[in-house]
């Protein structure tokens, strides 16, 4: 396996989350609830490890401005746009696989 300086892994890491995030902003046919569902994380978890990211490193960074740093635009746009309501089978699937405490 490839040896990899600290550096040299940060820099790829930042890359592929780059890449996730496009790709995200891409499929905005794809709801938060159906990557929950089939994933065990969405958007939100994406922007909520972002800016506990920030937290940190002492950086202060808002809910808000985590969310549309991942959303491309303010959340409340995105939901405005893309969000539907989720289906009775979506919401049940949400339940069933929602960790336990």
């Amino acid at each position: 396996m490839t040896r990899l300086s600290e550096e040299q892994k940060r820099d790829l890491e930042a890359a592929a989350f780059r890449r996730l995030v496009a790709h995200l902003r891409e499929r905005s046919d794809v709801q938060n609830i159906d990557l929950m569902n089939l994933a065990g994380f969405c958007r939100n978890c994406l922007s909520n490890w972002y800016r506990d990211a920030a937290e940190a490193e002492d950086i202060a960074l808002t809910r808000e401005e985590a969310r549309e740093i991942v959303y491309g635009m303010p959340y409340d746009e995105w939901k405005a746009r893309y969000q539907r309501e989720a289906s009775a089978e979506q919401k049940a699937g949400f339940e069933n696989n929602k960790p336990r405490e």
